[in-house]
């Protein structure tokens, strides 16, 4: 019996995590973290959503979408790289790495330049699968702005921005 790599991102959200009427939130409604977590819920189950109604794979989640755009992006990029850029532990990238070799999306080949060495690179299944998913992936994200309006705009410079500043921040307490 084959077994299942472990997923690297844990189980999908189970709910939308909207406030529950009647229930004290207390200090988490006054939270930006808190806002952003329900937010991201709600993004995911959308995301699974989007891609089982364009007939993709159910397990294909928004990080697993992310390391298969890297991969195609970047031929032969190394996993430790894909780490870094995703922000992932190595075992983390390794298990990612893993998931997308047995779909027969990626595959590990040496490096020419290094025999220790080897990168990651798209098959055809690959692409395929790749095209499909990007075309649901950008009508997802398509209506989701449709449903913010003018605010949808300023929205992800917003969200890059706090990124930053929460980075600085870590650093600065780091240092």
């Amino acid at each position: 019996m084959a077994s299942k790599t472990p997923s690297t991102e844990g189980p999908a959200p189970e709910g939308l995590l909207l406030p529950v009427p009647g229930l004290a939130y207390g200090v988490l409604d006054q939270l930006l973290g808190y806002a952003l977590r329900r937010a991201q819920n709600a993004l995911y189950l959308d995301f699974y959503r989007a891609i089982a109604q364009q007939g993709g794979p159910a397990e294909v989640s928004p990080q697993r979408f992310a390391a298969l755009v890297l991969v195609a992006n970047n031929p032969g990029m190394r996993q430790g790289l894909l780490a870094q850029a995703m922000g992932l532990h190595r075992s983390g990238a390794l298990r990612l790495t893993d998931w997308l070799t047995e779909q027969g999306w990626v595959e590990r080949r040496d490096d020419p330049a290094d025999a220790r060495s080897w990168g990651l690179h798209l098959t055809a299944a690959g692409r395929r699968a790749l095209s499909k998913l990007e075309q649901a992936v950008r009508a997802h994200d398509q209506a989701l702005l449709l449903g913010l309006g003018e605010r949808g705009a300023g929205l992800k410079t917003d969200l890059e921005r706090l990124a930053w500043v929460a980075t600085a921040a870590q650093t600065n307490r780091a240092g």
